[in-house]
């Protein structure tokens, strides 16, 4: 592959590849695009699909699209998941008319009593529309390989058709008295189109998971233009504009609640069944259903900026990519084909020098070729990546890349932020307290005003329960905020701090020793506590808790199951932290880590040996997630940290973090017992059928039934059950 040396950005392609028939197609053509300068490629046989990436000073759309086609194949921009489709519908009247050749031939050859004088010219009159006909995209590919010196199944199933069938015409014209095969090579071409044809429709299965996603979007929104709603196609709604959601009725975008209040359902992106109550100023997500209430909403993304689009942009990424144990099995099949003609020519040589006939030496040596075809070794990755991923995606869980089932696997230790992870994100005020002679609501009244500045959850809680305490707030001046230790403003000419008690000792302040006993006894009882000083002088204590999510404990007990030591990471001090981590059973706390040490720690514990993953939902969990081996990004929090993570969840609910691992695992499993089964089959199978075990039709049919296995068994995943108990 040609490096990059152009400073553009590199862009990002996929093609829609047609004409591969099987994992060595797949990696002809990712070896023609990997030869051009600027361009990585991975070619994905199952998905039918060419992810690239190029250096756009060195290639281009059309550079990429005359490389696929000089390998023999057709690429183009892809419109759609309906190829599979198309190619079930070309491969359907094939195979029908196939089906019932093949069984008046199987009749008339295998029943004596159906001997007929010229029965042989009945059989070659049955079976040359089904090798001709029905078998003519195996020659069509196999002579386009031809062209380019490349050999691919195809190049198997053909020379052994045509071989069957051209020794059973020159037995027949010449009057030797020989076995003829035209059942064989009828029978080759009908089981083979018949497993073709299960994998076609298994493809299709597997992508509608992108597609069924794209159609939960709403189709028309009501716009309000004017101060008249408008019904208009959701193609047309703009950023900024206000639309309704009526009860019943599917949010046509993303945006933020302006007026209304209601219930969503929104279980179609996530999994969870609870619906989820939202007023103005909530975030909402298109394609969720309004449950009870009129809403207006204002846009703030619309096509391929939403939610939705993205879901299925992150579905299709991972179906189209390539776990790392894929790559023994792209290398295997490369040189597959030609080392299984050889094969077949020492069957045949063999044979005849032990003083075989020609007819058994032949049989063999078709047997050979028949039996060998790596389809379910192309089929064993890629099938189990796309059933995984679109199941996936029906639960909300979003596996980024085949590269993370590996690192789900050898995980060890799983960091969990605690605001917005394990608990709920969202702080209250729990306590107040002055200081002998200070009254509780200038201490409630002046840190409210100093904190209303500052985005900080706890800044926040204070600053609205002063408000909705004592109503309007002074306004605060020359705001100064330390990140980790708290704020510092002017307020009705007092300057005013407030932060934790480190803070506000390295700035001259000491707290009195009555402050000090209850600040640390409401730390115990896992409150966050900031202190409240003006004028140099500590004056009281602001208590306030954020509630664990009622499925946090069920979620730590499911993950250490799953083998993984949960640690808890938060900013919050010991006596605090070991609260909260005890709420939530779990035994291993680091406590007192700023955002910006977040990273730091994680890479403290991979030096100790440990393979980390991450949960994390903050803008300042993002440098941990990307740190960690493996990063898991809940979907409620920012979007940052959802674009650097590993797996995104689209709920909230940490069980779904248990969910998401035992999914990947369970489709690296069945990758694995795919590969196994496929490598398995070959090495029983190629010796079998050289040592004449196997007749080609045998053979035609344990290829075909290998291929329908490897396909079954990755649909499984589609049944995969999360153990949320909300969803029984």
């Amino acid at each position: 592959m040609a490096t990059t040396t152009s400073e553009e950005p590199a862009q990002q392609a996929t093609l829609a590849i047609d004409g591969m028939t099987c994992a060595s197609c797949a990696v002809r053509i990712e070896r023609r695009l990997n030869r051009l300068d600027g361009v990585s490629a991975s070619v994905n046989f199952a998905s039918e699909q060419a992810a690239i990436s190029f250096d756009p000073a060195q290639a281009s759309v059309g550079t990429l699209i005359r490389a696929v086609e000089s390998a023999g194949y057709h690429a183009s921009l892809p419109d759609g998941l309906a190829r599979h489709s198309a190619g079930g519908r070309d491969l359907r009247p094939r195979l029908f008319a196939a089906f019932p050749l093949s069984v008046a031939l199987v009749l008339i050859t295998w029943i004596p009593g159906l001997h007929f004088a010229g029965w042989r010219w009945l059989a070659l009159a049955l079976a040359t529309p089904v090798v001709a006909y029905s078998g003519w995209p195996f020659h069509r590919a196999a002579a386009t390989g031809a062209t380019h010196l490349a050999a691919s199944m195809d190049t198997l199933v053909s020379i052994g058709t045509l071989a069957a069938f051209s020794w059973s015409v020159v037995v027949l014209l010449t009057g030797l008295h020989e076995a003829v095969y035209f059942d064989a090579a009828a029978l080759i071409t009908t089981f083979i189109l018949l497993g073709r044809y299960f994998e076609v429709s298994a493809k299709r299965r597997s992508a509608d998971s992108i597609r069924q996603l794209l159609e939960l979007g709403a189709k028309q929104a009501r716009v309000l233009r004017d101060g008249e709603e408008v019904l208009v196609d959701t193609g047309q709604l703009e950023v900024g504009e206000l639309f309704i959601a009526r009860p019943g009725e599917k949010l046509a975008t993303d945006g933020v609640v302006e007026a209304g209040s209601s219930a969503l359902d929104v279980s179609l992106l996530t999994g969870e069944p609870l619906p989820v109550e939202v007023s103005p100023g909530d975030h909402v997500t298109g394609a969720t259903i309004n449950l009870t209430g009129r809403l207006v909403v204002r846009a703030t993304h619309v096509g391929s900026d939403t939610a939705l689009a993205q879901i299925a942009r992150l579905v299709g990424e991972a179906q189209s990519g390539k776990a790392p144990v894929q790559r023994l099995a792209d290398r295997v099949s490369a040189v597959f084909v030609p080392f299984v003609i050889i094969v077949s020519l020492l069957t045949l040589t063999g044979w005849l020098a032990a003083g075989a006939t020609v007819a058994a030496a032949f049989t063999a040596a078709v047997a050979v070729i028949v039996v060998a075809c790596p389809c379910a070794l192309g089929l064993a990755t890629p099938m189990a990546l796309m059933a995984g991923a679109g199941r996936g995606a029906q639960l909300g869980i979003l596996i980024g890349s085949p590269e993370v089932l590996e690192r789900t696997r050898q995980a060890t230790t799983i960091v969990l932020d605690k605001t917005g992870t394990l608990t709920e994100g969202r702080m209250a005020v729990s306590c107040v307290l002055a200081a002998p002679g200070e009254p509780e609501t200038d201490v409630l009244r002046l840190a409210g005003a100093a904190e209303d500045a500052s985005e900080h959850p706890l800044a926040q809680a204070i600053a609205q329960h002063a408000r909705a305490t004592l109503g309007a707030l002074p306004t605060a001046e020359r705001f100064e905020s330390v990140a980790g230790g708290g704020v510092k403003a002017v307020v009705d000419g007092h300057t005013v701090l407030v932060g934790r008690r480190g803070f506000l000792a390295d700035l001259g302040v000491r707290a009195p020793a009555a402050l000090t006993v209850r600040l640390q006894e409401l730390e115990q009882d896992a409150n966050s506590v900031v202190m409240v000083a003006w004028d140099g002088s500590a004056r009281g204590l602001i208590a306030a808790s954020d509630r664990l999510k009622p499925t946090s404990r069920e979620a730590v007990s499911e993950l250490k199951a799953l083998g993984l030591e949960p640690v808890m990471l938060t900013g919050d001090n010991e006596h605090a932290a070991a609260a909260v981590a005890s709420q939530a059973g779990i035994s291993r706390v680091l406590a007192g880590v700023l955002p910006d040490q977040k990273a730091a720690e994680v890479a403290r514990l991979q030096r100790h040996g440990e393979l980390v993953a991450m949960a994390g939902d903050g803008i300042n969990d993002a440098p941990a997630l990307a740190q960690a081996d493996l990063g898991l990004a809940l979907g409620t929090g920012a979007d940052i940290a959802m674009q650097v993570a590993d797996v995104t969840l689209v709920s909230g609910d940490l069980r779904a973090v248990a969910d998401a691992i035992r999914l990947s695992r369970r489709t690296l499993a069945t990758i694995k017992g795919n590969l196994f089964w496929a490598f398995a089959y070959n090495v029983a199978a190629i010796p079998l059928a050289s040592a004449g075990v196997l007749s080609p039709v045998a053979a035609a049919a344990a290829m075909s039934l290998s291929s329908v296995f490897v396909v079954s068994n990755s649909l499984r995943l589609r049944r995969f059950q999360p153990k949320r108990a909300s969803l029984g």
